[in-house]
């Protein structure tokens, strides 16, 4: 079965290699998945996957096969076991990233093969769950990226703008008081005394 995905993220694409490249660091945003062990390039987890009434819970291992930081494209191995029965699920998982402007587009393409009770659902209804688990992923994916971005590099709100000729931070001129007059209503002024004297 082949699944094929793509999405965009709102940062730099070396930002994004060095996220999406993250096992360990992107695990928790997997849903349903649980890293249990790292040895070398290998990591090992679980994860729960739920098929219209049916659960299944697969024990495996993740590696990369293909790695290339220059072309930014990763190619994954994954393999699993349900431990609820005698099913079995085996992926080749191919990403290439591409940078438009300052974000970041995800391409994903993933081989499938399952067996067990999630194989007798078909293609299409294994097909939208991948496509709503791969929602809750990006969701989560955009909060970490957001989190790793510097807070200096954020473009400042208009409303706050520091700019000298902003409405929000010109200076009005203050009034100024009048001059009170001597009693009896009089305007007569004490003359000034000549500069040239």
């Amino acid at each position: 079965m082949r699944i094929d995905n793509e999405f965009t993220v709102g940062v730099p694409i070396d930002q994004a290699w060095a996220v999406l490249t993250d096992i360990e660091g992107i695990a928790p945003c997997m849903p349903g998945a649980q890293l249990t062990g790292v040895d070398g390039d290998v990591y090992s987890g679980k994860v729960k996957v739920k098929v219209g009434p049916v659960t299944a819970e697969y024990a495996g291992t993740v590696r990369f096969v293909e790695k290339d930081d220059a072309a930014h494209r990763a190619v994954l191995d994954a393999k699993g076991r349900d431990s609820r029965g005698a099913g079995t699920a085996a992926a080749v998982i191919s990403a290439q990233l591409r940078a438009d402007g300052g974000r970041t587009v995800v391409t994903v393409g993933t081989d499938l093969k399952i067996s067990g009770k999630i194989a007798q659902f078909g293609s299409g209804m294994i097909k939208e769950i991948s496509g709503k688990l791969l929602g809750q992923f990006v969701d989560c994916l955009e909060g970490k990226l957001a989190a790793t971005t510097p807070a200096g590099t954020r473009s400042r709100p208009p409303w706050r703008s520091r700019h000298p000729l902003s409405p929000t931070t010109r200076r009005h001129p203050r009034p100024r008081r009048p001059r009170a007059r001597p009693a009896g209503g009089s305007s007569h002024r004490r003359p000034r005394p000549s500069r040239w004297t």
